[in-house]
């Protein structure tokens, strides 16, 4: 038989590892904080020596779950934010709201892949469809826009995403918690990468949606201010979460989301 080479035992550790991510995002969902890693390896149809070798903790196997969640995190905000005018400001939101920089992190379960990705090609391979899937949806959420606002069709967008990918759905339960699943020093970097690039994109579209939808005038003179407008922000993220866990638990989320989306009049 012929060695492996460097490359194909790096594809399959990343396959390997976006298994089990995938599988610890299904059983913390029903387990939260209770998961161990023996319920992981047993959704994953993987043995206990196989996810410990990756992962001896559950501490570390959230942290790389939610950071590889955050980098599919913003995506399904882009079609809505370049549907919506221009509404000009005097300051632009996205230099108002700027986050600090991000810290470097590595992989709990080895060295950072190049560019700080953790394996989402692998991931979309074990059967996680939720980045094809938003490219795809922009259609669908161009459609919904002109029968529900701009505002509602991004919620029914993201409620669609959390049912395809549950681990996304983890991620802004988990937001919504301040990371308290983490010690401070994993949270913080977390919770200002999650500002960046979920929080501020949304407080924009919040913004743009309102001002478009009521025909405001063009000027930021009465506009919300930033902390407010990042509070609008969290407050509408929280309601999403609530709304879905009982659709998810059924799994009718996706059948369901446009139902939640009109009762929180979005």
């Amino acid at each position: 038989m012929t060695p492996r080479t460097k490359e194909q035992n790096e594809e399959i550790r990343l396959r390997r590892l976006a298994q089990i991510r995938k599988a610890a995002a299904d059983v913390f969902l029903n387990k939260g904080p209770l998961l161990e890693i023996r319920d992981v390896a047993a959704q994953a149809g993987l043995g206990y020596g196989t996810v410990y070798h990756y992962y001896s903790n559950k501490g570390d196997l959230l942290h790389d779950l939610l950071w590889d969640a955050l980098e599919r995190a913003g995506r399904w905000l882009e079609a809505p934010l370049k549907a919506l005018p221009k509404i000009p400001s005097e300051v632009p939101l996205e230099a108002q709201l700027k986050a600090p920089l991000e810290v470097p992190r590595a992989s709990a379960s080895g060295k950072a892949p190049a560019g700080g990705h953790l394996g989402l090609a692998a991931a979309a391979d074990t059967g996680n469809s939720a980045g094809a899937d938003s490219r795809s949806g922009s259609r669908e959420t161009a459609a919904a826009a002109a029968e529900l606002g701009p505002v509602a069709a991004a919620g029914v967008r993201l409620l669609q995403l959390w049912a395809e990918d549950p681990a996304l759905y983890l991620l802004h339960k988990q937001a919504g918690e301040g990371f308290a699943s983490l010690p401070e020093a994993r949270s913080a970097p977390l919770s200002a990468a999650f500002r960046r690039e979920v929080l501020a994109p949304l407080a924009a579209l919040l913004e743009t949606g309102s001002a478009a939808a009521d025909g405001a005038a063009a000027s930021g003179g009465n506009a919300a201010e930033p902390p407010y407008r990042l509070q609008r922000a969290e407050m509408l993220l929280a309601a999403l979460v609530g709304c879905a866990s009982l659709s998810l638990r059924r799994g009718k989320l996706r059948e369901e989301a446009g139902d939640i989306a009109r009762f929180l009049k979005l």
